[in-house]
């Protein structure tokens, strides 16, 4: 497996293909998302481990919609089953994949651990009500923890992929994704910018309709869908970051038929 350096032009076109891969199958590739988003969801009230496990399946839910994004791509209608192809690939597979997602949940918890205690964000604050949100320590606590957060996501942002179709180990998965990530920096804050623009565009489209029909409840309506739309679609846009990042000098074995990258 050989490290790949894109353009930072790639960037772009990583969006594009996000976009145009959704758009062949959107109603599998959005149902799979909700799938996806519905699990987590039910996982996080489990009580006192429902967070952890709500995070530890991130790793997997991402190799997942992965997997469904080559499908769409190769005119396939993707199955459900598609959103577990990780626990489906071998013993030894499917235990680097439960390795991978409980290091992500400690790492996240870290995050969100260490971003309370540098901001000193007390019990209270830290409610999900929609007053406390909006207190200036609440918002600078959120902001300190997405700044600790870019390590992580730049340590996991290949590695399920990588521990899944290359056989790579956990903590070796976490490494060669950094590397990649920083070689291709430039390539990926192009990617994060045009998303960024895709939803600043997404949100502006509802001002505007919310504006001319004199109805701003529709603002508020639409919102959530949409974003949870945008999101989908860039879930769907992941897979071509990675498989231009890598490049396998030979098909590695594919744990299960047409799981190869």
């Amino acid at each position: 497996m050989k490290l790949n350096i894109v353009p930072a032009r790639t960037g772009l076109q990583w969006v594009k293909l996000g976009l145009f891969t959704f758009a062949k199958q959107p109603l599998a590739l959005a149902g799979l998302f909700f799938m996806y988003m519905t699990a987590a969801t039910l996982l996080s009230l489990v009580p006192v481990v429902g967070l952890v496990l709500a995070l530890a399946i991130v790793p997997a839910a991402t190799l997942g919609l992965m997997a469904a994004t080559k499908e769409a791509l190769k005119g396939r209608f993707p199955m459900p089953t598609v959103l577990v192809s990780a626990f489906r690939a071998g013993r030894q597979r499917l235990r680097a994949m439960l390795v991978l997602g409980l290091l992500y949940a400690g790492a996240c918890m870290a995050v969100m651990a260490l971003a309370s205690a540098l901001v000193d964000v007390q019990p209270s604050q830290a409610s999900n009500s929609a007053e406390a949100m909006m207190t200036p320590r609440f918002q600078l606590s959120m902001l300190v923890g997405a700044v600790l957060y870019l390590p992580v996501s730049l340590l996991f942002w290949h590695a399920p992929a990588l521990v899944h179709w290359h056989g790579v180990s956990p903590v070796k998965s976490l490494f060669f994704s950094l590397v990649a990530c920083l070689r291709n920096a430039k390539a990926l804050l192009v990617f994060g910018l045009a998303w960024t623009a895709v939803i600043f565009g997404v949100s502006l489209l509802i001002g505007v309709v919310a504006m001319a029909t004199g109805n701003p409840q529709i603002a508020a309506t639409a919102l959530m869908p949409l974003g949870l739309l945008v999101t989908a679609m860039f879930s769907t846009s992941l897979y071509f970051t990675f498989r231009d990042s890598f490049v396998a000098p030979a098909p590695a074995e594919s744990p299960t038929p047409g799981e190869s990258p």
